[in-house]
């Protein structure tokens, strides 16, 4: 098959595969389709919402419809990082044996990842970034595909440590889960307080999954989408962009550090992914602009004018999209 008859399958597979998790999931829909994005394109995702939102069902659903295997790590203060990547111990002949931890798995949930702290954090980074986990000196591969999809509640307070910035960049996504419209509650109530056991099929298998990746990654970029995606990176820069304008003038006054190298790749995967969902062969700048977000979130740090004055994150990245 050509890479077009490819591109055309691969869309049908995601209408599928939304069709089966909406079996389970009411609503989200845009938390929905930026999982499916960050699998399709290999990155990890980042989940930031307050309980009973379903973050923990919703990845478990995809993991489920994708035949990959999945691992729930709940993370709390007295987690260690072995506890994580796993062990070695003695067996009866005396020999060391590694014993593999949860992470070892296709799709893993870190659940509360920020109620742990920076040390055991830190045991996902190189698993994250490398997709491996060196123990005692030995390095073991992890099942490839490899996914760390996160649950973060943004209202507690209380025991829980912030995500360092090394490891908030390992992030594709930092997606934003809202509460549900009234009309989508009553639906939740109806079909969770019954006798009801929703079975969601498999759609894809993970050499399907590697062979769509792949598939994404050749897809032609224009140069002037890759190079308005570099240039709306460079505007969250205000310590290297020159001040043109009264636009950005406003725009680098709430920002403190912008982003860095990895959000302009992002991008650009990103909106390959985006179009090739949405039945293109090619993407624009549109597509770039509607992965944004997600992509750009957590990679902006604001300053004291932006905390003081109550402006978000998604305000300042509203604003460098209009500029």
């Amino acid at each position: 098959m050509s890479d077009k008859e490819n591109l055309d399958l691969f869309e049908q597979k995601y209408n599928a595969l939304r069709s089966e998790m909406a079996k389970v999931i009411v609503g989200q829909q845009e938390a929905v389709d930026s999982l499916l994005l960050s699998v399709f394109t290999g990155g990890h995702c980042l989940l930031l919402g307050v309980p009973g939102l379903a973050k923990t069902l919703m990845v478990n659903t995809l993991a489920q419809a994708l035949g990959l295997s999945f691992s729930r790590i709940q993370f709390t203060p007295d987690l260690m990082p072995s506890d994580i990547t796993g062990s070695e111990i003695l067996d009866r002949e005396r020999n060391f044996k590694f014993i593999q931890g949860p992470v070892f798995a296709g799709i893993v949930l870190a659940d509360e990842i920020n109620r742990t702290p920076p040390k055991t954090q830190a045991a996902l980074l190189e698993a994250m970034q490398e997709h491996r986990v060196t123990v005692s000196g030995t390095s073991y591969p992890l099942p490839n595909p490899f996914f760390v999809l996160a649950t973060q509640n943004p209202i507690e307070q209380e025991g829980t440590y912030p995500l360092p910035e090394a490891q908030l960049d390992r992030f594709m996504f930092n997606v934003k889960l809202d509460y549900p419209s009234f009309e989508e509650e009553v639906q939740i109530v109806r079909q969770t307080t019954v006798d009801r056991d929703a079975k969601v099929e498999k759609i894809l298998t993970a050499e399907e999954i590697l062979a769509f990746q792949q598939l994404i990654r050749r897809m032609p970029v224009p140069d002037n989408v890759v190079e308005y995606a570099v240039k709306l990176v460079g505007q969250t820069r205000p310590s290297t962009q020159p001040i043109k304008h009264s636009d950005n003038q406003t725009i680098s006054r709430y920002i403190s550090w912008g982003a860095g190298p990895r959000a302009s790749q992002y991008l650009i995967m990103g909106a390959r992914t985006y179009a090739a969902m949405h039945g293109k062969y090619s993407p624009d700048a549109e597509d770039v602009r509607a992965v944004a977000f997600n992509v750009l979130r957590h990679r902006i740090v604001r300053n004291y004018f932006a905390e003081a004055e109550n402006i978000s994150t998604d305000q300042i990245i509203n604003e460098l999209l209009k500029s």
